[in-house]
């Protein structure tokens, strides 16, 4: 039963009119009256005997009034511990290599604005994990990059962001504008675990497999690599803002894909304090595009979704 009918029921019943019921529920008096006949029909039996001085109740319809009150004071217990059970939870939301850290704040506060009582907690993950923690359950939603294994997942592209080659500030390529990719060859590279998604790592080390160089899991353990052991690699370009120091160059790299920023959120589950904490990153970062486009940058190119990626999603 429709509880908006019922809720039309009650007041006609405790008005015994259904004019003033219809004021009571500034609703016009047709309307309310249809609603009594569909309830009527879907119970199959009359609720009301019109009378010359408004409605009366039929036995039916004394037996629903008694229940009606019931089932809507049950759906208002039901509504409220729904809204608890959000004002309590806990969004988890794993980041993976800075992906989407510009757009975080506002995402959060547009979040807030609408889903006051949800609160988000934040996961760094390691690098060798660039679904952060999504598959294992450790998050609630995954702020990463492309390209990676996306089966089982659903993912929203936000946007793209190049990237650069970190080497060491002695290197000859450290005083260059720019580099490519091949010019790197013949340095140490600094590589991901066997293990790590295939896709990701060949993103990342841009090179053949066997390429000598130290094997790291952080951000951070790329920057050592760099100043310790002389590697080189690649890194989002927001690596010059967050991890500049001395001892370090970051050179932008001509001719190779950007990374793709996207969130990813298990395609087998519905939650949709998890879709609107999606929506809020998505709004701010087409947000960021359209300030970029205002100050005369060039916008994202798009990038063909790889075959099992279903995204940039729009559902």
């Amino acid at each position: 039963m429709d509880l908006r009918a019922l809720h039309c029921f009650i007041a006609v019943a405790e008005e015994g009119h259904f004019g003033r019921a219809a004021v009571r529920l500034h609703l016009a008096q047709p309307p309310l009256s249809r609603r009594i006949r569909e309830l009527e029909a879907d119970l199959g039996c009359r609720l009301f005997d019109r009378i010359p001085t408004g409605a009366r109740l039929t036995p039916a319809g004394e037996v629903l009034l008694a229940e009606a009150r019931d089932l809507l004071e049950r759906a208002e217990r039901a509504r409220e511990r729904v809204r608890g059970a959000e004002a309590d939870r806990v969004l988890v939301l794993g980041t993976v290599a800075g992906a989407g850290v510009e757009v975080g704040p506002a995402a959060l506060a547009a979040l807030r604005r609408n889903r006051p009582g949800v609160r988000v907690r934040l996961r760094e993950a390691p690098v060798t994990d660039p679904t952060a923690g999504l598959r294992e359950g450790r998050v609630d939603l995954a702020l990463t990059r492309l390209p990676f294994d996306t089966t089982g997942l659903t993912v929203r592209q936000l946007g793209e962001e190049p990237v650069v080659a970190a080497v060491p500030a002695d290197d000859p390529l450290a005083a260059r504008p720019s580099l490519r990719v091949a010019e790197l060859a013949g340095r140490p590279r600094f590589r991901l675990p066997t293990g790590t998604d295939g896709r990701w790592r060949a993103y990342w080390l841009a090179a053949e497999e066997d390429v000598p160089g130290p094997v790291v899991a952080s951000v951070e353990e790329c920057l050592h690599a760099v100043l310790w052991e002389g590697a080189v690699g690649l890194l989002p370009a927001g690596a010059v803002l967050r991890h500049a120091r001395p001892g370090i160059a970051f050179v932008p790299v001509d001719g190779y894909p950007p990374s793709r920023v996207v969130t990813a959120r298990r395609a087998a589950v519905t939650d949709p304090l998890v879709d609107a904490l999606a929506d809020a990153l998505d709004a701010a970062g087409e947000a960021r595009v359209q300030q970029g486009r205002r100050a005369g940058l060039r916008p994202p190119t798009p990038v063909p979704a790889e075959p099992d990626v279903p995204g940039p999603d729009r559902e």
